[in-house]
């Protein structure tokens, strides 16, 4: 009921936004220029509201070239493994330069993994980047079967895998506590593909740490209340259509609430630059936005066991994970880096949410484990920025390095 009621209201909302499209596109041709005409405020007001709505495609990544070393390079996105709930994909970058294989596990929280184009692009630098590209559940059609909590972790294995030896990983957000459950089973099993380091970013190992308000309002509320409330399920019109799914419009919804003031102004901003014809300043806040609202929906089962297992219960912090009916123990990693990266500012992911993975991991020597404080940015200065650019990153370069 609640998607096909938001569906409802994009309907109706939909031949709006064309008829402004249309005007724009009129107005801007040759034949007639609506700034002179009518003046900018009316331009803008029809772009604004040409924007007004959600995407559930993914957008393009965007990166064509990349200086990597002392030169620029092309770089060709390839599909390396296609799964039915994501594919690894590959950014194949036009040089012979041997470097280390990186595989960033993206959060699966609402957004596609271009949110993460920053934090790739600079990767790309030094690195040969691979990325988990997950789908929308929305076109994932039923006969795929489920998709929850450990066929995530399953899919950083298999991607792994086909990666090949020698490869490290970085998880940014929620997937740090499957990053470091996948790199667990496979150091039990004494895996040839179990990677060489592992950065945890900004991820909650242990959310009972300085919990935040996310984590409070995951542990506010039961399992039937979020089953009852915020799942929904897929329209016919759509390839998943009956699956049971956390649609991705709630997530930015929540998302939203907890900065509506500072949305509210970013857009207010946007008009006046698209009036004031100030088309540079104005593409900053339309490129961001584009990202932001390009939404995904979860799994049922997905959502549910996240806020279950990883948030309610805190399974791998207290001990009793378990993959595919056997416990998961992080004290067998002996001979995979770690590095755990906190934003002193994080008010989704707080502090010593994400160190925490160091107790667990009590096997490694102390050399083989590092912990970075930056106190200067929130959640996503952690992994985008020049923060991120700038300080975090050359951590994690010489952290791989060490490595290799």
């Amino acid at each position: 009921m609640l998607y096909r009621a938001y569906q409802f209201q994009d309907d109706l909302v939909a031949p709006f936004r064309s008829l402004a499209r249309n005007w724009l596109s009129m107005f801007n041709s040759s034949f007639c220029n609506i700034k002179g005409m009518m003046g900018g405020p009316y331009a803008a007001a029809l772009e604004m509201i040409s924007r007004f709505g959600l995407t559930h495609v993914r957008p393009d990544f965007a990166i064509n070239k990349v200086l990597s070393g002392n030169s620029e390079v092309s770089v060709t996105p390839m599909v390396e493994l296609h799964l039915p709930f994501g594919n690894l994909l590959h950014f194949v970058k036009d040089t012979d330069i041997r470097q280390p294989k990186v595989l960033v596990i993206a959060p699966l929280s609402g957004h596609f993994p271009t949110l993460l184009r920053g934090t790739v692009e600079t990767m790309l630098h030094d690195h040969d980047v691979y990325i988990t590209d997950w789908a929308n559940a929305r076109d994932v059609p039923l006969s795929a079967g489920a998709f929850g909590v450990e066929d995530y972790v399953e899919y950083i294995i298999r991607f792994l895998e086909a990666i090949g030896p020698g490869a490290h990983i970085l998880s940014v957000c929620q997937p740090c506590v499957q990053g470091l459950v996948a790199t667990a089973v496979m150091s039990a099993e004494s895996h040839p593909c179990t990677p060489r380091s592992m950065t945890l970013m900004a991820g909650p190992i242990d959310p009972r740490e300085s919990p935040t308000e996310v984590n409070e309002f995951a542990v506010s509320k039961s399992l039937a209340w979020f089953e009852q409330s915020v799942i929904s399920t897929v329209p016919l019109r759509y390839k998943g259509g009956g699956r049971r799914v956390y649609p991705g419009f709630l997530q930015l919804v929540a998302f939203m609430a907890m900065n509506m003031e500072r949305h509210k102004t970013a857009h207010q901003t946007l008009y006046d630059h698209l009036a004031a014809g100030e088309t540079a300043a104005a593409e900053k806040i339309k490129s961001f936005y584009d990202e932001y609202f390009a939404v995904l929906d979860l799994t049922e089962e997905f959502y549910i066991e996240t806020i279950d297992r990883i948030f309610q219960k805190a399974e791998l912090a207290t001990g009793n994970f378990t993959y595919r009916g056997s416990k998961v123990d992080p004290g067998l990693i002996r001979s995979t880096a770690l590095l755990t990266v906190e934003g002193g500012r994080d008010d989704i992911c707080a502090l010593g949410q994400t160190a925490a993975a160091h107790d667990l991991c009590h096997s490694l020597r102390p050399h083989l484990k590092r912990h970075h404080l930056q106190a200067n940015v929130g959640h996503f200065g952690v992994f985008n920025g020049k923060r991120w650019q700038n300080e975090i990153y050359p951590v994690v370069r010489n952290h791989i390095l060490m490595m290799e």
